[in-house]
């Protein structure tokens, strides 16, 4: 049988507005991507002038005239856009026509338009979008893999390998449509992880959201300080990687679905932090995260299990892959 030959390499942009969220869906989808094929990915950060990016994406009749000069997003164009979020979508609505259909053109979550506009939509399995173009993952494309956990532990690894076991990774989020955090709220949470640990004789590692809010960071901080462990201050090198890597155990505030599939990915118990609010597409999120065995509600106390960690990011790498080679040998 004549060997097929080796596909050619190809150019992928990983498009948002460049909010560390929404820009880590874009490039975890991307490197996922590459792992699978060959690829270069490159990461655009665009920007709208004026009050351009607030229009909704049918009135920005002519997006590329209102850009910023930053967002350098020209040809030579990919043959793979990946976008996230809101202010990409004049944009990646209009890429198959700029391309003549040679940029296969994948949107992250739900757009909120016609699903038909893209090549393929990759939305949370929460939102309940069904359709042809449609693959659904559980949460949100994320950048972890065990090489990138092991390598970003190597970095900090001074400050972490002294810390006593079991060490609690606390991802604390903040305020969004569903959810907040009360000074209340924070101060439950502070008691609970603190009484954990202390019964373990165990050590803490804890990062903030910018959504953070700054009495609840101020009370989480002077409450838990005095635990053995590494508090990120926002400051220098961002641990957040290393904190997953370190971990024995992983808790969530609930409002986050990039930080529990992140945390998912590790293999790891998450624990689940209630907050202020409730949210009909989170709860079915953390139910499905309960089914694949990675999620529970902290109750106050650590135990370990143990499940395949979650790897719908490469998933849905392949579906995209599979789908430009289909569209590629229809044409």
């Amino acid at each position: 049988m004549a060997k097929q030959p080796a596909k050619p390499p190809l150019t992928i942009w990983a498009v948002s507005d460049g909010r560390a969220g929404i820009e880590a869906q874009a490039v975890g989808l991307a490197e996922a991507v590459a792992r699978q094929r060959k690829a270069t990915v490159v990461i655009k950060r665009i920007g709208w002038t004026g009050r351009v990016g607030r229009l909704p994406w049918w009135l920005n009749l002519f997006p590329r005239r209102w850009l910023t000069p930053e967002s350098e997003f020209s040809a030579p164009w990919p043959d793979l856009m990946i976008a996230a979020g809101r202010a990409t979508l004049p944009l990646a609505i209009r890429m198959r026509r700029w391309t003549g259909g040679k940029t296969f053109v994948v949107q992250i979550q739900d757009p909120r338009a016609p699903a038909g506009l893209f090549d393929l939509v990759v939305p949370p399995n929460h939102d309940r979008l069904k359709g042809d173009n449609i693959v659904s993952i559980i949460g949100a494309p994320h950048r972890v893999t065990a090489k990138k956990l092991a390598d970003e532990y190597k970095r900090f690894a001074a400050a972490i390998d002294p810390l006593p076991h079991p060490r609690a990774a606390v991802l604390i989020g903040g305020r969004s449509r569903a959810f907040d955090l009360s000074p209340e709220r924070a101060s439950a949470i502070a008691q609970e992880i603190q009484l954990a640990l202390e019964q373990e004789g165990g050590s803490l590692l804890m990062t903030f959201s910018r959504r953070t809010p700054p009495q609840a960071r101020a009370l989480l901080t002077a409450r838990l300080k005095h635990l053995p462990g590494f508090i990120w201050d926002g400051e220098g090198d961002n641990p957040y990687f290393a904190f997953l890597a370190g971990a024995d155990y992983v808790l969530v505030t609930e409002d986050s679905a990039n930080m529990a599939t992140e945390a998912a990915g590790t293999g790891k118990p998450v624990f689940i932090l209630k907050m202020d609010g409730q949210s009909l597409k989170f709860r079915l999120f953390h139910e499905e995260l309960e089914r694949h065995g990675a999620a529970r509600p902290f109750g106050g106390a650590f135990h370990g299990w143990t499940y395949e960690p979650l790897a719908e990011t490469d998933r849905a790498a392949g579906e995209v892959l599979e789908r430009m080679d289909a569209k590629r040998d229809a044409t």
